[in-house]
């Protein structure tokens, strides 16, 4: 499809878009299956979602990110709409540098995470799972501020692995290896300009690349161009799902409820309840559920993310935890086995107060095989810290490949 077509398309007749990086995509789509992330198709898995997991971690993986929602907010109020919206403090958000944040309900519920890309003074863009128009919106009530959705009007790339840095030094990003963890930069391209932050959503060393929708295929084929001697190699969202979860990152509609779609409002969780207190800062006057949120670090939560390392290599997906009276603690959220780690390993939330990092639990695992149902109660651990979490992740400049 031309990309003269793809601005054409109506939205609201037609609701599934194909990327901007589609005629790429659809070449290394071994496998041609497609599922739907937002408006856009996306591909799960192009030949082997294990061996596109290695490639991210020993070389260089490639994730299209076009189908993350991206909002602009621009105005002389934007800076302190965004610290009225979001729970952190987002004057710490340098021009230049990119913040993970969440904002919740009056409840002090999470609606939604996502990452706070300040682009110049003024000008920032919020990326994030869900469509968040109408709560921007809403908030931006009484301030000087434009919240427009960007969304098709920026095509972008996960560039991820030990060889990312290298492989964009030789597209002629120069300068690229001098970007810190959360850094961004813009670089001339092919008569445009393209963004470069160091930023993922795989807890090893990555960037992302963002450009207009035009320059898309051109962007696409020189990166695999100059990655060519660096392992360079697509990657789907299964892939990707491995790789978070080793890394301890959570997912929307997976590891919580968004408030908003919430049908019965216990079932949603607080960032104290995420392990997200960190981005919680009570020293600003004034936020989106701060009332209730302070409430809550007086009484306490209700409940604790944990990671768990689990015994065995059975795999505890949507698995019930028991503590050591055999009373059900939580629930798994996200579980794999980790072929970096050689462990079966999950994200789960538990009940208060359970999750004492060291606590003794057990999973009910189900698993089949040749057409038999088995089960397995399988001793695990809650860990502190995550399971994927190299130096080159920080490193400055990073090592050459």
């Amino acid at each position: 499809m031309s990309l003269h077509n793809f601005k054409a398309r109506d939205h609201f007749r037609h609701n599934v878009y194909p990327s901007p990086f589609h005629s790429r995509q659809k070449e290394l789509n071994r496998l041609q299956e497609w599922s739907r992330w937002a408006d856009y198709l996306s591909v799960p898995a192009y030949y082997s979602d294990s061996l596109e997991y290695f490639a991210a971690r020993n070389t260089c993986g490639v994730f299209d990110l076009t189908p993350m929602i991206k909002h602009r907010i621009t105005g002389p109020d934007a800076l302190p709409y965004l610290n009225r919206l979001v729970t952190r403090d987002v004057t710490k958000i340098k021009p230049g540098r990119v913040g993970y944040s969440v904002w919740c309900t009056d409840r002090g519920q999470v609606i939604d995470d996502g990452t706070i890309f300040h682009l110049a003074d003024g000008d920032y863009r919020v990326c994030s799972q869900e469509h968040q128009l109408d709560w921007f919106l809403t908030s931006a009530l009484g301030f000087d501020v434009t919240v427009v959705d960007e969304t098709h009007e920026v095509a972008a790339l996960a560039v991820q692995g030990p060889t990312s840095c290298a492989l964009l030094k030789r597209m002629g990003l120069t300068g690229v290896e001098n970007l810190t963890p959360f850094g961004l930069a813009h670089f001339p391209f092919e008569g445009t300009e393209l963004t470069v932050s160091r930023t993922g959503y795989t807890g090893d060393l990555g960037y992302e690349l963002w450009i207009a929708p035009e320059h898309a295929e051109k962007l696409w084929d020189r990166l695999f161009d100059a990655g060519a001697q660096h392992g360079i190699r697509p990657l789907g969202s299964q892939a990707l799902d491995m790789l978070r979860i080793e890394a301890g990152f959570i997912l929307a509609g997976v590891d919580f409820l968004p408030a908003q779609q919430a049908v019965r409002p216990t079932h949603t969780r607080s960032p104290f309840e995420l392990g997200l207190g960190w981005l919680v800062d009570f020293k600003k006057p004034v936020f989106n559920g701060r009332r209730a949120l302070l409430q809550e670090k007086e009484e306490g939560s209700r409940y604790r993310l944990v990671k768990l390392d689990i015994s065995g290599n059975k795999v505890a997906r949507d698995s019930y935890v028991y503590d050591r009276k055999q009373t059900i603690a939580g629930t798994v959220t996200s579980a794999m086995w980790s072929p970096s780690a050689k462990a079966s390993i999950a994200l789960a939330t538990l009940e208060m107060p359970h999750g004492e990092p060291g606590e003794e639990l057990q999973v009910e695992i189900y698993y089949k095989r040749e057409l038999k149902w088995s089960k397995v109660l399988a001793p695990c651990k809650v860990v502190d810290r995550v399971f994927w979490d190299p130096p080159r992740k920080r490193q400055t400049p990073p090592a050459d490949f």
